[in-house]
């Protein structure tokens, strides 16, 4: 394994993830239902831990999002709820790293059939290489990086992130 850079530690963590959870209660301000759609593995475990600091202010539910990292398509994603069953919910899509933008677009995409209040993204760490017209509305970080360069996210605890 090549050489890493800690670039979050666990104190800076628990600080960005509560400022995260500030900025969302923010933005969907009066939302009757508000929903984390967290992208399966690191961006579920991030929405996990953002959930957690909301609970105490507001009422909010957490779902899994499924979208093929290698070769996302409409057709591979899926959620554990269906769209159709949240009309008029705020939805923020959370993923660890906004890398392409592939992963976080097919993420939103998923849920423009269902009529929804209003739809936000969150990111950890936004990396700066997109290639599609996506933007993280609420980010935790923003890292100019190298093409070369990987973002690790390790949620066990203490949590940290290291650039690889």
């Amino acid at each position: 394994m090549g050489e890493r850079t800690l670039i979050l530690d666990d104190a800076r963590m628990a600080r960005t993830l509560e400022r995260m959870a500030w900025q969302i209660l923010e933005r969907h301000a009066g939302s009757k239902r508000l929903v984390l759609a967290g992208i399966r593995n690191s961006g579920y475990a991030l929405a996990e831990r953002i959930h957690g600091h909301l609970t105490a202010h507001t009422a909010v539910e957490l779902m899994e999002l499924e979208v093929n990292k290698r070769e996302p398509s409409l057709l591979n994603t899926r959620s554990s709820v269906d769209p159709g069953q949240l009309e008029g919910a705020h939805i923020v899509v959370v993923d660890d790293v906004l890398n392409s933008g592939a992963t976080l677009l097919y993420g939103v995409a998923h849920f423009l059939t269902a009529r929804v209040g209003r739809i936000t993204t969150a990111v950890l760490v936004d990396r700066n290489h997109k290639r599609y017209p996506v933007k993280a509305d609420i980010k935790g970080l923003s890292l100019s990086t190298g093409l070369h360069e990987r973002v690790e996210v390790d949620w066990s605890t203490p949590c940290a992130t290291y650039l690889v």
